[in-house]
């Protein structure tokens, strides 16, 4: 099976994130992307990634398959919840459960977290995957003037 790495953001080569954010398929699963992603938008974005390392200890890694950059996600906290987050290249979409599983086990076995949420706007039509992984649908919301699907998954270990 295929080698999974988490590396920091900042390890990875801003060309190679750009493109991954501004790739037509990953850009249709953003709503809040709204812009073209240049280098100086990726600088602010890495800053404030940055920051949620620095205040909560806790953001989102960059992910390494077979040694080539897939995507970036992981955990990061949104309005005081340990937020799942999972942007992949598509040539990558197939490796989304394996990614989930390790968050899963770093969320509840490594960060003792009583649950972990996750934002889907309504238009993905495979949120319905977040069910079968064991997330209970909760609510709509909007944030940044877009609506967004919240759902949890409870640690039950």
């Amino acid at each position: 099976m295929s080698n999974v790495q988490l590396v920091s953001l900042w390890d990875v080569e801003r060309q190679k994130l750009i493109d991954l954010m501004n790739n037509v398929q990953v850009r249709a699963q953003l709503p809040l992307l709204t812009n073209v992603f240049t280098q100086a938008s990726c600088t602010v974005f890495l800053e404030a990634k940055q920051q949620l390392w620095d205040e909560h200890g806790y953001g989102p890694w960059a992910f390494m398959i077979n040694g080539e950059f897939a995507g970036w996600g992981g955990l990061q906290p949104e309005s005081g919840e340990a937020d799942f987050a999972l942007v992949l290249h598509p040539d990558y979409w197939g490796y989304g459960l394996k990614i989930f599983k390790l968050f899963e086990r770093i969320a509840f076995d490594e960060m003792n977290l009583s649950s972990m949420t996750a934002l889907f706007p309504p238009s993905r039509k495979n949120w319905r995957a977040l069910i079968r992984f064991g997330f209970i649908k909760e609510q709509e919301l909007v944030v940044n003037e877009r609506t967004f699907i919240r759902f949890r998954l409870r640690n039950n270990r």
